[in-house]
């Protein structure tokens, strides 16, 4: 297992240093989803290709063409649907078997860490399962309408997508809880993000200065990469599981 890695420090990983109660934390981006076929907002047939993203995920778009929004996240939310989570999503639910005390922190909106059975999930853009009232906040339930339509919620605000917009603050009660939770934790895995688009950026490299052990899975190096205690250069589907491997055999 050890050819796969590149690592500051080249000795494996202290597999002893961490037991059952030990804090882990699964920080995911939108690499870990684009192995379930899911675009990335930077693939050249990515979600913002055809159109401007400012249109689409904005409070002025919104205002301007509601429809056009709606329209485009119902496309999203139908193709999203289906995906299925894939071996990165499902071996994270084989280690919080292992450790209880785990959390997933992620930046994708698709709720396939969910689907896939990971357990206490902090969402940091939203969920674009999910919607909310734009003026009051209220959580809209529209399961059984039809979303590509302009609902009103009781207060008269318009109904959109619980995802957070460009030049909107990622939701405070979430991100505390994430910044909590990294720094408390022992063990983190950076998975399948560019480490570039803050502040959920910061989340690594908060752990990293309190102490925590810090493996990267991501295809290619991130700003993170360096400061990592092993950055492997893979995608979660292979990684993940063999990480896994070796951790159960640890804890036998």
């Amino acid at each position: 297992m050890d050819s796969i890695f590149h690592a500051m420090n080249p000795t494996s990983i202290p597999l002893d240093r961490f037991n059952r109660d030990s804090q882990v934390v699964f920080f995911t981006g939108a690499g870990i989803s684009a192995e379930s076929g899911i675009a990335t907002f930077r693939d050249p047939d990515g979600h913002w290709s055809k159109y401007d993203p400012m249109k689409l995920a904005s409070q002025a778009g919104f205002r301007e063409d509601p429809d056009l929004v709606l329209n485009w996240y119902a496309d999203r939310r139908e193709a999203i649907l289906q995906a299925q989570p894939n071996a990165g999503h499902t071996s994270i639910s084989d280690f919080q078997k292992l450790f209880k005390r785990s959390v997933v922190i992620t930046q994708n909106v698709d709720g396939l860490h969910e689907r896939a059975g990971n357990q206490t999930i902090y969402e940091l853009h939203g969920n674009i399962h999910r919607h909310k009232c734009n003026s009051c906040g209220k959580i809209i339930n529209l399961a059984n309408e039809n979303m590509r339509e302009l609902k009103r919620c009781d207060c008269g605000g318009r109904v959109r997508p619980d995802v957070v917009w460009f030049g909107e603050s990622l939701p405070r009660e979430t991100l505390n809880r994430a910044f909590n939770a990294v720094q408390s934790c022992e063990l983190m895995f950076s998975i399948g993000t560019s480490a570039q688009i803050y502040p959920a950026a910061q989340l690594p490299f908060e752990a990293k200065s309190r102490g925590a052990y810090i493996i990267e899975i991501n295809p290619e190096p991130t700003p993170f990469s360096r400061k990592a205690d092993v950055s492997v250069r893979d995608d979660a589907g292979s990684a993940l599981p063999k990480f896994y491997e070796e951790f159960h055999a640890q804890f036998k």
